[in-house]
């Protein structure tokens, strides 16, 4: 059962972190007739602590093309990669040294 929140604690909506995907992991994808190759992850953790993800990336024939989202397919390795990122940006917020 989660903890009872604190009604003096500041609401958070929403947390995202952005992960690179390493070179091997990468895949490509098609929209608009132009083709992709996925670079980067947003991951979001949403208010029912579950996870949502999209994959975003640079055309293959170059320059900046659109901004457009795919998802991410299910393989084992880019949820453990997604899974990773979680565990690092925990670490990284908790060593957080505040605004300067």
């Amino acid at each position: 059962m989660p903890a009872t929140p604190d009604p003096a604690a500041p609401e958070v909506s929403a947390l995202a972190i952005n992960v690179v995907i390493p070179p091997d992991l990468r895949w490509t994808d098609v929209r608009r007739g132009e083709e992709f190759e996925l670079q980067t992850l947003t991951v979001r953790l949403l208010p029912d602590h579950s996870l949502a993800v999209k994959a975003y990336g640079r055309p293959i024939a170059g320059g900046r093309g659109a901004y457009v989202s795919f998802p991410m397919p299910d393989r084992p390795e880019l949820r453990a990669l997604v899974d990773a990122a979680a565990v690092r940006a925990s670490e990284l917020w908790g060593a957080s040294t505040g605004l300067d």
